[in-house]
């Protein structure tokens, strides 16, 4: 096998760390958003406890060490270490546990790969209008200062945001993931925006405050598809396909790695739809300032997070009314011969993985990749003996090899998600991805390896022997 990182994906908060309100942790968004009536969450499900992590830490490091991996890439929680969201107020329990959970993973010989935010806003940012308020840029480009000083000798691998798709388009377009909001065609586009403002700023902190001293590497995660025309060769679904992956993956990753601004077929399809619905307050999607630090290069590698893969034609819904999905005029379709696991959402297909890689590659001039998150999922009854996520685990990592081997693509890393069954946001418990099972109906949060845990581990030790015996 190709010389490649196999690591081991856990947010370290949300979903596994529980202790939503312990040790002086302010709350954030999504406390606030499972707290609430009324809202999304399966069956009023929270993450207040789920895999209680921030007291079952050891625990979680024995699965850590079980699997063998060399590195984990985990979350911060910003309302943990700053409950007010500024360095105002510093909380130094929260301190206290990221150190140790640093020191811990280097002294088992893991390196830790640092998600500065993972969906979690404080929610007294919220208060101040979150995401959508242009000041949150600076707001958060301090935030991310402080974990660099704290954090950065110890920290050589950084994201600055995990999925801001997600974040925007669920969070601020769909209103189904926290904070709710369903301001349909404008408010996605601003938070994106004020999203990619902050990365930007925190890159270039880190680069001129940091870098030298610390030698470390900051990138953004997107998450993207893989797309490709439903019938291909069909002109509309081909530019219906462009047009799926513009406003998915290349929304986020053409600013930082093309030209500093936004795919301009993405650009003009938001002003072509304006115009047709007679919208006069401006253009919808922002517009950089050249008064700010710039986009183009503030990646220090590609951080991809792959699930599935859609065959793509035109839209067929939303005519008339502002959103997202209609300036996007795209609608993707799961291939009926792709197995579906788990959620509806997640067709299984292991070699879209590789024609993304490629894609990648050929589009943002061939960026070094970590696959930052890839993962398969279990509904219904536990099957601990999951046959379908080990083939999976084998399958997607000999595409990861084919690509690196003869496609040439410079993949450095691949983090599968995730260590443990965790709270699945708005699918509450119901969804399992963990290589370990954890029983949420027991206080003390078992973890028990399923099978591809146990394969997983395999395949990390058969890796090193590889190496071992390269060099």
């Amino acid at each position: 096998m190709p010389v490649i990182i196999l690591g081991g994906g856990g947010d370290y908060e949300i979903n596994l760390a529980g202790g939503w309100d312990a040790d002086d942790k302010g709350p954030s968004i999504w406390d606030t958003f499972c707290h609430e009536g009324g809202r999304l969450v399966l069956e009023g499900q929270s993450g207040d406890v789920t895999c209680n992590s921030y007291e079952l830490w050891e625990e979680d490091l024995r699965c850590i060490r079980q699997l063998g991996l060399t590195h984990y890439r985990l979350s911060l929680s910003w309302s943990r270490l700053l409950p007010e969201g500024t360095t105002r107020h510093v909380n130094q329990k929260g301190l206290r546990y990221y150190n140790k959970v640093i020191n811990d993973l280097l002294a088992s010989d893991v390196l830790p790969m640092v998600t500065l935010y993972h969906f979690d806003l404080p929610q007294a940012l919220q208060d101040q209008g979150g995401w959508k308020s242009p000041e949150m840029a600076a707001i958060f480009d301090s935030y991310a200062r402080f974990c660099f000083e704290t954090f950065g000798d110890r920290v050589k691998l950084w994201i600055t945001l995990n999925e801001p798709y997600v974040c925007a388009k669920l969070g601020h377009e769909d209103g189904i993931f926290a904070p709710g909001v369903k301001e349909p065609g404008i408010a996605a586009y601003l938070v994106g925006h004020n999203m990619l403002r902050g990365h930007a700023r925190a890159w270039h902190s880190y680069n001129v405050l940091y870098r030298a001293k610390q030698g470390g590497s900051v990138s953004l995660a997107i998450n993207s598809d893989w797309a490709e025309p439903l019938d291909p060769a069909s002109p509309d679904d081909t530019a219906a396909t462009e047009r799926y992956l513009a406003f998915t993956l290349g929304w986020f990753a053409w600013p930082l790695f093309v030209t500093g601004d936004y795919p301009e077929v993405m650009r003009s399809s938001i002003e072509v739809r304006s115009k047709e619905l007679g919208y006069q307050e401006g253009s919808r999607l922002p517009r950089f300032s050249k008064d700010e630090p710039s986009l183009l290069g503030t990646a220090d590698f590609f951080a991809l997070n792959y699930y599935t893969s859609r065959r793509v034609k035109p839209g067929e819904g939303c005519p008339g009314v502002l959103g997202l999905k209609s300036d996007q005029d795209a609608e993707g379709v799961v291939d009926p011969s792709w197995p579906v696991c788990g959620v509806s959402w997640l067709a299984v297909v292991p070699d879209g993985l590789r024609k993304l890689l490629m894609y990648v590659k050929d589009t943002f001039n061939n960026p070094a990749i970590y696959i930052t998150e890839n993962g398969f999922s279990q509904m219904g009854p536990v099957d601990m003996e999951d046959v379908q996520r080990c083939g999976f685990y084998h399958d997607i990592i000999q595409e990861v090899a084919r690509a690196l081997r003869e496609d040439g693509v410079d993949v450095r890393g691949y983090f599968a998600w995730s260590l443990l069954d965790n709270f699945e946001w708005a699918d509450g418990f119901s969804v399992r991805f963990g290589l370990f099972h954890v029983d949420f109906s027991r206080p003390e949060r078992p973890r028990t390896p399923y099978r591809s845990g146990r394969e997983y581990a395999g395949i990390i030790s058969k890796y090193r022997s590889q190496t071992r015996a390269n060099n």
